[in-house]
């Protein structure tokens, strides 16, 4: 995957045309990919996940739909599937490491009807939506972290499990040291979240989304991936949305929630996820070497994508079968 997330970036870099709008920009060169169409429908199930990982994300949350489990059981165990790949270096223990050597997790899940659950700054347990999900149905909070929510889940049935940091992945961490520079370059995996929505037969809605974060953060940064309404949300009369990128990009402006507001207001959700990345885009004059990119699903199927700079890939899950797309974009800046 680091070979095609490097391919991505170059084809970020050199892109020289600004799109003015979702629906204007060239089609993206991805292997593997077809191409994003507006106001996109579809009937019955269907599950997007973002980047490339989603793809078996979606076909695990497929198998659960189709086998009579909840929306809530399939947007879980999608993403679990990616949490337990310790190759991803952006999701799960075998993520990348901050800048102290520790991997932290953080991940969120919320249902039709608003209910969530959300756990951050995690060590050292496998699944972290899992953990969510648990916080959801056992308490009556939303959020818990670090320590404290490590402890939860040990009092809770979970188990601690130590991933020994990958050799290739301490000689990045030991040469990031040298300059220790923060900011993340665009569509590499240092902020390669995996967020999943989906619908079910009956028309019932959930979402999860689940980090290891950017890669050598400051130790206890936590993104907008474990926040209901930042990189995740969902209204069971509306639609849902999540982000992924540059968390403090998107915290700023709400912008799950934003999305998803816009939907409730007659916005088509391709539309909407433009809206949401030109707000942050407004808000951030000259911005570059960053990526941001939102994926929206409407209850009655329609969905959509849009992202800062080229190179955002969702999945996509119906009936017909499990395809990548890439996300229209706006700007050609890296």
């Amino acid at each position: 995957m680091t070979d095609r997330r490097q391919f991505l970036k170059l084809s970020a870099l050199g892109t020289a045309a600004l799109a003015t709008g979702c629906g204007s920009a060239a089609q993206p060169e991805v292997e593997n990919a077809v191409p994003t169409t507006k106001a996109l429908r579809v009937k019955g199930p269907v599950v997007l996940s973002t980047w490339d990982h989603g793809l078996a994300a979606n076909a695990k949350a497929w198998e659960v739909l189709k086998a009579g489990g909840s929306v809530l059981d399939a947007v879980e165990s999608g993403v679990a599937v990616v949490e337990s790949d310790m190759s991803n270096r952006s999701v799960g223990l075998g993520g990348m490491p901050d800048r102290d050597g520790i991997v932290t997790l953080d991940a969120c899940i919320q249902d039709h009807e608003g209910r969530a659950g959300a756990v951050a700054f995690l060590e050292q347990i496998e699944h972290p939506i899992s953990v969510a999900r648990a916080i959801m149905e056992r308490t009556p909070h939303v959020m818990l972290v670090g320590d404290g929510a490590q402890h939860w889940a040990l009092e809770n049935g979970f188990t601690k499990k130590t991933v020994p940091m990958d050799e290739a992945v301490r000689k990045q961490w030991e040469e990031w040291k040298k300059e220790q520079r923060y900011w993340p370059a665009p569509n590499v995996e240092n902020h390669d979240t995996i967020g999943l929505i989906a619908m079910d037969g009956t028309g019932q809605m959930a979402g999860s989304c689940t980090t290891s974060g950017m890669a050598f953060k400051v130790h206890g940064r936590v993104g907008d991936s474990p926040i209901i309404g930042g990189g995740l949300f969902v209204d069971g009369d509306v639609g849902a949305a999540c982000a992924t990128g540059t968390g403090e990009l998107v915290i700023r402006i709400a912008g799950s929630h934003t999305v998803v507001e816009l939907m409730r207001h007659g916005v088509e959700p391709e539309e909407a996820c433009r809206q949401a990345v030109q707000r942050i885009l407004a808000k951030n004059p000259g911005l570059k070497d960053t990526q941001v990119g939102f994926l929206a699903l409407r209850k009655d199927g329609a969905h959509g994508a849009c992202s800062v700079v080229k190179g955002f890939t969702y999945a996509l899950h119906t009936s017909e079968g499990n395809s990548l797309h890439e996300a229209s974009f706006l700007s050609s800046a890296p």
